[in-house]
């Protein structure tokens, strides 16, 4: 029992961190200078990991991130932290952490591409571009090395009487409001052995347990361009291809035999030695399903044509079906569609025309919010496949800056 000669409960007080909220093409995250952070959590290691998940506000047992900044999707449980680059021939680095929503865990495991469209617009904002390589008016060329999976990305902010400019009239598909158009470019996507296909197949056979299909096998094309993705038809599953968001996220079935399938390809492409692992591995790989074109209605109740796109693809991120398309996913497609033989080429044959040696063609595709245009340029090269760069338009926008409070017992 407490008494009023008892000494008052001490609480440690909340801390401030200065912290931009940003959306990046159809995601949201939390920005941070690397040099922000409390000395803690400017080393990677366990205080950095504490501190992303109380900012986000996780682990939320609930599942709604509440006390947080997260948005309890995966779309918008992302944390990213950059820093002047002293690589050659970079301006900035740019590392992401994806940050789980019922669990104390951050992956650090792959690239998010949305978020991609923000990070130079932040850096150049936040003095982390050279003034020099900055035009008061026109297009700033902003040299990012994304540190997750050390690749080359290059974005197109455009700039207006020397700030960057963030409205305008270029619309995407998955965002409400229009807004300046941001050209990303990414450079030789693939791993940094350049194993695209890490089975050296174009289609492998996927061993998966009877209880996912009768035969115990799914064909499916396991590439890492962008981020790892194992592609499936959809028909093979009983999908049309064209479903949206709560045909499956509302279906426990299918959101387990999802991740049993991301489980078992993670095994067959190296990424890890044994399906149990793949829980400590939420952000990769992708799983994708893939169909020929056909008419559907987006979740906005846009009307898309067979005819506007090349192929369907409906993508998984963090064990759910994504509500539009990740920008690494989206990668992997372009990547994909510019080989012939891949599953995803297969599926758009009907509408693509690509050779068998260099191409530069783009392919549209259908996702639940409607329509993307990706372009690969893609080689194949004494009969192996190389990327040279994938390159799509996505749109970013600062939300809010000031500091972000967490008690400081969280780290």
């Amino acid at each position: 029992m407490t008494t009023s000669t008892d000494p008052k409960p001490k609480f440690a007080p909340q801390i401030k961190v200065p912290a931009t909220y940003m959306r990046g093409g159809t995601s949201k995250g939390v920005f941070f200078n690397l040099t922000d952070l409390p000395i803690e959590a400017q080393e990677p290691g366990a205080a950095r990991d504490a501190l992303l998940l109380r900012v986000i506000g996780s682990p939320d047992p609930y599942g709604k991130q509440t006390d947080g900044m997260g948005g309890a999707t995966s779309s918008t449980s992302k944390t990213v932290i950059l820093a002047k680059s002293d690589k050659a021939d970079h301006d900035v680095d740019y590392l992401f952490g994806q940050v789980a929503i019922d669990k104390p865990f951050v992956d650090w495991s792959g690239n998010c591409g949305n978020l991609t469209a923000a990070v130079g617009s932040f850096a150049i904002s936040n003095g982390l571009v050279d003034s020099c390589r900055v035009p008061e008016n026109g297009i700033a060329f902003v040299r990012i090395w994304q540190k997750n999976i050390q690749k080359t990305i290059v974005a197109h902010v455009p700039m207006t009487n020397g700030e960057v400019q963030e409205t305008g009239a270029f619309e995407l598909d998955g965002v409400t409001f229009a807004a300046a158009e941001v050209q990303v470019e990414f450079l030789a996507p693939a791993d940094g052995e350049g194993a695209m296909f890490p089975t050296g197949n174009l289609i492998d056979d996927l061993k998966v347990p009877t209880d996912v299909v009768e035969s115990g096998v799914l064909q499916a094309t396991m590439i890492n361009a962008g981020i790892p993705t194992v592609f499936i038809n959809a028909s093979e599953l009983g999908y049309s291809g064209a479903e949206l968001q709560d045909a499956i996220n509302g279906d426990a079935k299918a959101l387990a035999m999802f991740e049993t399938i991301r489980a078992y390809g993670a095994v067959q492409m190296g990424l890890i030695k044994h399906i149990d692992e793949a829980a400590t591995r939420q952000h990769t790989p992708k799983v994708a399903i893939v169909a020929p074109p056909i008419d559907y209605t987006s979740s906005s109740g846009k009307q898309i044509a067979k005819t506007d796109i090349d192929l369907n693809v409906r993508a998984l991120s963090m064990g759910k079906l994504h509500h539009a398309m990740m920008g690494t996913a989206a990668v992997a497609i372009g990547t994909a569609a510019a080989i012939p033989g891949t599953l995803v080429h297969l599926a758009a044959s009907q509408s693509l025309s690509l050779s068998n040696s260099a191409s530069s063609d783009s392919v549209t595709f259908g996702h639940p919010s409607g329509t993307l245009k990706v372009g690969a340029e893609a080689t194949e090269v004494d009969g192996n496949w190389q990327v040279n760069k994938v390159v799509m338009s996505r749109s970013a926008r600062v939300l809010m800056e000031g500091w972000v409070r967490v008690p400081a017992t969280a780290i």
